[in-house]
């Protein structure tokens, strides 16, 4: 959540909040970041209907899903997420923990793929914006894996909508 809105607010010019909380397990368990990004002026930090949701479990679908607008965007890692109930939602199926594994050998680099699927989806932060928040943000020595993981992320936002690169 932090990237996604230092790359909105700081690099791309528009307004953004971040909330964030975390279950029990800290690293590797269950977590939530709201992000709000907007034109105008922000006066609530909190998502209660997001136009956009990741999903990279099938409980964090589950306990979200019921507040995704009508036509809003569901992203979900869809090795990780198996039953994705009926709704007016835009549904794309990306293998983020794959693409993470084979293009860096992480899977916890899963989270940077996905920023760059919801870039080139949802168009509501550059890629460019993206990648300067990941070099400002994340430590100089992983930097090129990074670069990599939004990349591959990026490409594979492409192919859920149906362009490819040349096409932007």
């Amino acid at each position: 959540g932090l990237i996604l809105a230092e790359a909105a607010a700081v690099f791309d010019g528009k307004n953004a909040v971040q909330t964030q909380s975390y279950g029990p397990e800290a690293r590797g368990g269950s977590s939530k970041s709201d992000v709000v990004i907007s034109k105008k002026e922000i006066y609530f930090p909190k998502c209660e209907s997001p136009d956009v949701l990741l999903c990279l479990s099938q409980k964090a679908l589950d306990e979200n899903i019921c507040h995704l607008k009508e036509n809003g965007y569901l992203l979900v890692d869809e090795e990780l997420v198996n039953e994705i109930p009926d709704g007016p939602w835009r549904v794309y199926k990306i293998p983020f923990t794959r693409i993470a594994r084979e293009v860096v050998g992480k899977s916890v680099a899963a989270n940077i793929v996905s920023l760059g699927a919801i870039s080139a989806i949802t168009r509501l932060v550059s890629l460019d914006a993206l990648k300067n928040a990941v070099k400002k943000r994340l430590p100089a020595k992983i930097e090129e894996m990074n670069m990599r993981a939004l990349e591959a992320g990026y490409a594979a936002g492409l192919e859920a909508i149906g362009e490819s690169e040349e096409e932007e």
